[in-house]
């Protein structure tokens, strides 16, 4: 007879925000890389960039406040949420700036 699985109180889905948002973060900090071999490239991740950033910022936000109660892993959170904060940033700037405005 099989035994009923009891989840275990760090089995939250807290604990994932964490890795979650190092994760986004690190998605969102590719177009800085991808803009070196190949322009199209990186236009194509552009805005899949800005998406993950914003998550990754999310997602570590709640992570620290998850971890500091603690449930959670904090320096992941930390990580995801400032590698998300420098990919949003730097993406949107690079939009920005590369994208033309339209002049009357």
């Amino acid at each position: 007879m099989p035994e009923h699985l009891i989840p275990n109180q760090a089995d939250t889905p807290a604990v994932a925000l964490g890795p979650a948002a190092l994760v986004l973060g690190v998605i969102s900090v590719a177009p800085a890389f991808a803009l070196f071999p190949s322009v199209a490239l990186a236009f194509f991740i552009v805005p899949w960039a800005v998406i993950a950033g914003a998550l990754a910022v999310t997602f570590g936000a709640v992570g620290i406040h998850y971890a500091r109660r603690g449930t959670g892993r904090v320096w992941m959170a930390m990580a995801g949420t400032t590698l998300g904060a420098i990919g949003f940033v730097g993406t949107t700037t690079l939009l920005w700036v590369l994208v033309p405005t339209a002049s009357p």
